[in-house]
């Protein structure tokens, strides 16, 4: 007779104590994922000071990404099967050990492996704050939590830039590993004396999906290698992508067949029948495109167009981060309320996203920071008004016990679309930059009287040919090729605002289409389980 997934825990009183314990959840998930951010930002200053080639640097960022989103997989099984309590310490210990080693290593091989091993904790915090917003939370306060986690996708992000530009610039690289030390020890401290102590349930292993794991964890991880390292390896054109593409792909199709018959399995498919949770997972990976109008392209634009270094350009990330402080509870009180339909709240996000993407699409060369300011608020007000309303939806439909599954489920797609929407935009962004610098060129080929300048004296970059079709100087052309660089660039990045407004676009009809109304948690009437479709 196949086991029940979990049974429900006895309810524990919410008190002071076990928020706290919450607090601590959510410092380490936070944490986890600035570490992540701030390492990709500083690899130039990582590479230079470890002795990494480009191809090490790349490879510390691909195999770290692998191995987290691999362990999102596993990490709420591990928690229910040995306590959220004693997984989270025991993570949390070896996350903060790995930090404060990896600046110790002498050698690239021990780098990367010891970054390996990071990734596997790393990974394994963020569903732990899922996992206990769903359980400890009682319904008034439920989608506060939810809040909390969103977080992890709109705070963490926009603050990496600032403190890669602060340990860089004014500290040391080593910091960039060791700033995770305090936050894990107050997180550590806060979860040992907030969050209650279940019992070891050691029974689960009888029928742990060990092939589930490996088949899963493996294929991801190959998933990720190949999304980060393709643009390197020129794509299908490598036998080393085609290789990683394939296997992963087997891999995963023979992790859902198993998922769909095991007893006990990690991601229960079956869940998917409800509407409201197969437009979560959809509508979370959209979001986490649109979010890198907010922060990859205004960084793109500040790095390769104004040469600008990450401190000079981190303000404008702050603004959309640290409103999130106020905003993501001000949203989740909204949603409290009876008559506020969560799909309208979305529908209102995601048009203050497009909003944002509208205005980018006008970019210029001339543009400055204050330029940015406007588009920045809107993408602070927006991104919590989508990623929230997305959470309720599909956790509404999601009974207690099947907490881990759900969390399971969520950090897995959050993980993987993240990188896949970064890893799209980035290939856009290149492509559609050696699209327009071949269409200036050839431009300028055909009418060169365009950039000829009547004698030397008057020569400049933008007038880099005499009148007889020589170059002035050697300095001319080489400002003339970096001006059609940057206007490349900038053309590419409005093509890049203006595909995101097409994903918007799929988002609303997505959601105009998929899930049902619901209910703030504290409202309900009927079980959540009763509302699935």
């Amino acid at each position: 007779m196949p086991a029940q997934p979990a049974a429900t825990p006895a309810p524990h009183p919410f008190t002071l104590r076990l928020a706290l314990g919450l607090v601590g959840v959510l410092i380490a998930a936070l944490t986890s994922g600035l570490n992540d951010r701030v390492t990709d930002i500083a690899l130039a200053d990582i590479r230079a000071a470890v002795g990494l080639s480009v191809e090490q640097g790349s490879w510390v960022i691909s195999a770290y990404q692998a191995a987290e989103v691999a362990a999102m997989m596993i990490a709420p099984w591990f928690a229910v099967t040995f306590s959220l309590r004693r997984f989270a310490l025991a993570v949390s210990l070896g996350f903060a050990l790995c930090g404060i080693a990896l600046p110790l290593l002498p050698t690239a091989p021990l780098f990367i492996a010891l970054r390996v091993i990071q990734g596997v904790f790393g990974g394994a915090l963020p569903p732990l704050l899922m996992t206990v917003a769903l359980r400890f939370l009682p319904p008034p306060f439920k989608l506060y939590g939810l809040g909390a986690y969103a977080l992890t996708a709109t705070f963490g992000p926009n603050l990496a830039a600032t403190l890669a530009a602060f340990w860089t610039d004014s500290v040391g690289w080593a910091f960039v590993f060791w700033q995770i030390v305090p936050a894990m020890l107050i997180a550590k401290l806060l979860i040992a004396w907030g969050l209650p102590q279940d019992p070891l349930r050691t029974e689960r292993f009888q029928q742990m999906d060990l092939f589930g794991m490996l088949t899963g964890c493996s294929g991801m991880a190959l998933l990720i290698l190949a999304l980060t390292q393709g643009e390197r390896l020129d794509w299908l054109s490598s036998p080393l992508f085609s290789a990683l593409v394939f296997s992963a792909l087997a891999l995963l199709t023979v992790f859902f067949i198993n998922e769909w018959f095991h007893p006990l399995p990690l991601f229960k498919l079956q869940m998917l029948r409800r509407r409201n949770l197969a437009h979560g997972l959809l509508g979370l990976a959209g979001v986490l495109i649109l979010t890198l109008s907010g922060s990859a392209l205004p960084s793109a634009y500040f790095s390769q167009v104004a040469g600008f270094r990450p401190l000079q350009f981190a303000p404008l990330a702050l603004t959309v981060g640290l409103p999130q402080l106020l905003i993501a509870p001000l949203i989740a009180a909204l949603l409290n309320l009876r008559a506020i339909d969560c799909r309208w709240v979305l529908t209102a996000g995601v048009g203050l996203l497009v909003a944002a993407c509208w205005m980018g699409m006008h970019i210029t060369s001339d543009w400055a920071r204050q330029n940015f300011w406007v588009l920045q608020i809107l993408q602070a007000f927006g991104q919590p008004m989508v990623i929230l309303p997305i959470l309720m939806s599909a956790t509404s439909v999601v009974a207690p016990p099947e907490g881990p599954f759900a969390s399971a489920m969520f950090n897995t797609v959050r993980g993987f679309a993240s990188i896949a929407a970064s890893t799209l935009v980035s290939w856009f962004i290149s492509h559609r930059e050696q699209f327009h610098s071949n269409v200036l060129l050839n431009r300028a080929a055909a009418q060169p009287w365009l950039m000829t300048a009547p004698d030397a004296a008057q020569s400049s970059r933008s007038l880099p040919l005499l009148p007889d079709g020589t170059p002035a100087s050697t300095e001319t052309l080489s400002g003339f090729a970096t001006l059609v660089k940057h206007q490349a660039t900038v053309l590419s990045l409005s093509d890049a605002w203006q595909m995101l407004t097409v994903f918007a676009a799929l988002l609303l009809l997505l959601t105009a289409w998929l899930p049902r109304r619901v209910w703030p948690p504290h409202t309900l009437i009927q079980p959540a389980t009763t509302t699935s479709g």
